[in-house]
This record gives C-alpha cells, structure tokens and sequence, in this order.
C-alpha cells in the first residue's frame, strides 16, 4: 500500500472513528483528542499495517487501545467540564413528550462497557462481527453473544415500567416501544 492510499484511508475512516471515539468517551472534546492520537499513531506505525487487511478494524484496535490506556491513566478522577454526568443525573420536566437522544444515551451508558463498546461497533459504525471480535481480541460467538446481551438490555431499560426516568407520558411510551423493538431487531 503506498503511502497515498494510507493517507487516504486513514482520512476516509476520520467520521468512523470520530463516532467511535465519542460513544467510548461520551465528549467530543476528548474524542477529537482520541482520533487524533489514532492518526499519529496510525501514521507512526504504518509499516505495521497489513495491507489486505482491515484498515478500519486495525484504526479502531488503536483507538480503542488508546481510550483504555487513558482511561486506566486516569483512575477514578471524573472530570465533568461539559456537565455530561450531571445530564445523566437530571430529571426530565413533565414538557418533554418525546423520546430524545438524551433518553437514548442515558439507557446505553448504563449498558456494561463490554455490551456498549460491541454495540457501538457492530450496529453504529458497521463494523462486521469478525472485524469487532478482532478488534476486541474475544471469539467471534462471544460478540455476537455481547451484542444480543446489549440489545436485550438496552430493550429492557428502554421500555421500564417507571418511565421517570426516560419520559413522563403515553407519548414518551409510544417512542420507547418504538425505539426499543427497533433495537431488539424485532
């Protein structure tokens, strides 16, 4: 691969890794930080790269290694500069009669890491389950085992019997069903 196309891969997956890196982090801010670490890295090491191999499955191998890495860095210290935590702490007031992106991502944050990364990656970005299982460094039947997990779950959260927490009234129930069923795959 000469070092053209390499540039122009590694340009094509930006959006892809961006996505990527945002539902890892939950911050734009540290997502663009987190690509463009990737990039570098990526650029540093392209001789490593295989050619014939999935590019997007090595970028997000690197991504994911480097989210890790940071996260393990900083322990438990939690930064809320963008007030994302808080979000997820507030309630919804009684206006709200529609299922938001706010419902959405408070349901997938509860999701466990493991279930939430896998989900991302095969039904967000499109990643197939070899290339995730790669990525992940598990078997191919523990991704999709992870996935059917996430999607039962993030099902469930979405459809509580205490819609409080997601959504006030028959509207909001209306959207999650929908929402939900989506997710589920049925």
């Amino acid at each position: 691969m000469s070092a053209t196309d390499f540039k122009d891969g590694l340009i094509k997956e930006i959006p892809n890794l961006r996505a990527f890196a945002a539902s890892l982090s939950g911050s734009m801010q540290l997502a663009d930080d987190l690509v463009q670490d990737t990039l570098l890295k990526a650029w540093g090491n392209s001789e490593k790269f295989e050619p014939g191999t999935s590019l997007r499955a090595w970028l997000f191998t690197i991504l994911r290694n480097t989210y890790y890495s940071l996260y393990r860095k900083r322990g438990r210290e939690v930064q809320d500069s963008e007030g994302t935590y808080a979000e997820r702490m507030a309630t919804h007031g009684n206006q709200e009669s529609h299922l938001d992106l706010a419902d959405f991502r408070k349901a997938l944050a509860k999701l466990p890491e493991e279930q939430r990364e896998v989900l991302i990656m095969v039904g967000a970005t499109g990643l197939s389950y070899e290339e995730t299982a790669e990525i992940c460094g598990v078997a191919i039947g523990t991704i999709k085992s992870r996935v059917n997990r996430a999607r039962t779950k993030l099902a469930e959260l979405l459809s509580i019997g205490s819609l409080d927490d997601l959504g006030p009234d028959r509207h909001s129930a209306a959207a999650i069903q929908k929402v939900a069923s989506e997710v589920a795959g049925t």
